[in-house]
């Protein structure tokens, strides 16, 4: 996604004669797609792709069919989503497409419920995500320049393209499946104008067996409409539910005078970061621009349709005047909620969508709503403190290390030097990203925000005493030049007054295995630590744990990782999936900076802004 562009079933047992119809329409000729000068066209007849963008690691597997059915009763007939390199390259060449990655499986499910589908495969993606999307192993030294004709990073792409074709390449619409366009790279013309990498990702998708339609999308201005399309292939504007569609249209009407009219992405709503306000956007103006595509039939895809939870440490950050860390929330203001259930919003746009019906055609009606539940409060009284995970050699270096070089993708990184003469003056890492906290011993000496420009702090250190600097990686940016500059953690030095602090042992701490810990029951720990509870439930359904009182962190669930919170806000309670959930004992593992909080938890029925 731009950032620029705000300025700046119930399917029962089938018979045994729709099985048989089944099998009868598997043998008939597969749909045919064409993109003409005119418009889009299906099996020969006029088509207009009515989309909405919604993303399959932002909801829990179990849930995927239930958001498709609600689509579907909003109007829409086709399902878009992004795939996500650094979620399925964790580890170059290691994949994964497995649980809530099973891509194609999300598109087999979307065809089952009556989907169409884009596929927007990137390799760039934005989408608020961590580093774009991105896997971070592209950063390890020497880093790759990502979004270019570095060839180490081609490469790496292209291998990551062609298992992408292997997952998706019998589900396009040439085979029967349900994928109609595919999307080359995103929105290029705000990053660069380099038209041979652009070609050379087009070509490496169609070497991995893209046989739909490819495209291109890009703000609605000529300059980045020149910027990231190729000229044989049909291009896409995007734009918001504040900007003017027919604006929009013409500039890309005077940029491209033939091929078929799109909003590849419709901003009905918009994302949150921490520290700022929760936005909200008028239902009555997204309507309004889905209305006007709709009456002169121009194809829309609405981003987002629902755009769920950013779990574990998926979540970005976008960088304008200062760095701007992303909530793990991205419920964007949907017309489907976080929580995936219809809103105000739902409700005007499927009006429109029921306005512009063919003769005798109808919206399905609305899938029953998954239940909710309440969690009545509950004690976290057992704690393990955060040093606990310092159980493996350090790496020993003169000078800090980012993440990237010990091979970590998130999570903290704990940095030690020995002290051994008193000393005091301001300290100051060289950039730290993105927060972190200095210690001697027990004692906190102070924090360092990259969001609010990470100052130094003044200190005194006594002898003998280690100074430790632990450092959370909280989103790396996901849009913007600063893209190809983007490790995690002390990228460069650490000064005491005018002298540089040396050597440094290098605790690696992604926080994907808790298994070592040993929690004791005690009311608190000093310093950043775990605390783990208990609540038994009779029946499970969806919650939000209200996070008031607590500092920073993140949260566990039966091992399930929510994302983070801040009492910085506005995010104030973290998404809870019943599918998650069990019946009986559910544990709870909360990682906060602080000591000294109130221990206790509740699930409610809403989420909470402040």
């Amino acid at each position: 996604m731009n950032c620029e562009r705000r300025r700046f079933l119930q399917i029962g047992a089938a018979s045994a004669a729709s099985a048989a119809l089944g099998r009868v329409r598997a043998l008939a000729a597969a749909p045919r797609f064409e993109v003409t000068d005119r418009g889009f066209l299906l099996d020969g007849q006029p088509f207009l792709i009515r989309s909405g963008s919604m993303h399959y690691p932002r909801v829990p597997r179990p849930y995927w069919r239930d958001r498709m059915r609600k689509l579907r009763a909003l109007g829409l007939n086709t399902v878009c989503t992004y795939v996500f390199w650094n979620a399925h390259e964790p580890r170059p060449g290691k994949f994964d497409f497995s649980a809530n990655l099973d891509l194609a499986e999300y598109i087999r499910a979307a065809q089952n419920e009556g989907l169409w589908v884009i596929l927007r495969p990137g390799p760039y993606v934005c989408t608020e995500w961590d580093f774009g999307g991105f896997p971070p192993w592209l950063l390890a030294p020497p880093a790759m320049r990502v979004r270019s004709s570095d060839p180490r990073f081609l490469a790496a792409a292209e291998r990551y393209l062609q298992r992408v074709g292997r997952e998706v390449k019998s589900l396009q619409v040439t085979r029967g499946g349900p994928i109609l366009l595919a999307q080359v790279e995103n929105e290029y013309g705000s990053y660069g104008q380099d038209h041979a990498y652009m070609a050379a990702i087009r070509g490496m998708m169609q070497a991995a067996g893209f046989e739909v339609p490819l495209y291109t999308a890009d703000g609605p201005s000529q300059r980045l409409l020149a910027g990231g399309t190729l000229p044989d292939l049909p291009c896409a504007i995007n734009f918001g539910d504040g900007d003017s569609p027919a604006d929009g249209f013409a500039e890309l009407a005077k940029f491209r005078p033939n091929g078929p009219r799109m909003c590849g992405e419709y901003w009905d709503g918009w994302f949150d970061h921490w520290g700022e306000r929760h936005h909200i956007t008028p239902a009555s103006r997204a309507a309004a621009g889905v209305e006007w595509m709709l009456t002169r039939n121009a194809s829309c895809n609405l981003y987002m349709a629902h755009g769920g939870t950013s779990f574990g440490f998926t979540a970005g950050a976008n960088f304008g005047r200062q760095y701007q860390p992303d909530t793990t929330s991205y419920d964007y203001d949907a017309p489907l909620d976080e929580a995936g259930r219809p809103t105000v919003k739902f409700d005007a746009l499927r009006a429109a969508y029921r306005r512009h019906l063919a003769p005798g055609d109808q919206l399905p009606d609305l899938p029953p709503p998954l239940p909710t539940i309440r969690i009545p409060r509950f004690e976290l009284n057992a704690s393990a403190g955060l040093e606990q995970l310092l159980s493996q050699p350090p790496r020993l270096s003169a000078t800090p290390l980012p993440m990237e070089a010990l091979g970590q993708a998130h999570g903290l990184i704990w940095y030690r030097t020995s002290i051994s003469e008193p000393l005091s003056g301001p300290l100051a890492p060289t950039q730290l990203r993105d927060y972190g906290r200095a210690y001697q011993g027990r004692a906190e000496l102070g924090i360092f925000d990259r969001s609010r420009g990470a100052p130094p702090v003044a200190v005194e250190l006594a002898a003998g005493v280690p100074l430790d600097l632990v450092v959370e990686h909280m989103g790396r940016i996901n849009f913007g030049p600063r893209l190809a500059d983007n490790q995690t953690g002390i990228t460069e030095k650490v000064m005491l007054a005018d002298r540089e602090l040396t050597p440094w042992q290098i605790y690696s701490l992604p926080l994907d295995d808790l298994s070592a810990l040993r929690f004791a029951h005690r009311a608190d720990a000093p310093g950043p630590a775990f605390h783990a509870g208990s609540f038994t439930l009779y029946r499970t359904g969806d919650t939000f744990l209200d996070l008031r009182g607590w500092g920073k962190g993140y949260v566990w669930v039966n091992g399930h990782n929510l994302g983070r919170y801040w009492e910085r806000g506005p995010q104030r309670a973290l998404f809870l999936p019943g599918c998650w959930l069990r019946r009986g004992a559910n544990q709870v593992v909360v990682f906060d900076w602080d000591a000294g909080r109130p221990r206790t938890l509740e699930g409610t029925d809403d989420p909470i802004y402040a």
